[in-house]
């Protein structure tokens, strides 16, 4: 498989179409690979609670666009934003374990998202305000 712009592209249409605004893309070798490795799309105006990690780091590397990762503490409040932006060099981050995030989307955005553990079943948690 090759990473394209072809593919880029489709990952925005189908984002386009979706009620979340945003598309993933699973990079796992099969339906039996116990980690998480998928291409997002983001587009401006997605929703991604604020979520954790218990169990894992969360690694973010961006392939096309502009976002901010934004950090919270366990009451909610934004601690610190992560800007990530080809063009000014700063090309992804590392989300450390049980850490509240989620994105705010500048741009149309690309990144590659890895994480341990098969999704539904990583102890991933959202915060409710």
């Amino acid at each position: 498989m090759v990473i394209d712009k072809k593919l880029i592209e489709r990952l925005f249409d189908e984002a386009q179409g979706a009620e979340r605004r945003r598309m993933n893309y699973d990079l796992r070798s099969s339906a039996d690979d116990g980690s998480q490795r998928m291409l997002n799309a983001l587009l401006p105006g997605t929703v991604v609670p604020i979520h954790r990690h218990p169990k894992s780091n969360e690694n973010v590397i961006l392939l096309v666009g502009k976002l901010d990762e934004v950090i919270y503490d366990s009451e909610g409040n934004e601690t610190e934003r992560i800007h990530l932006d080809l063009s000014e060099g700063h090309f992804g981050c590392v989300v450390p374990v049980g850490v509240w995030h989620t994105v705010d989307v500048i741009e149309p955005s690309v990144i590659f998202e890895v994480k341990d553990g098969a999704f539904g079943k990583d102890g991933s948690e959202t915060l409710m305000r």
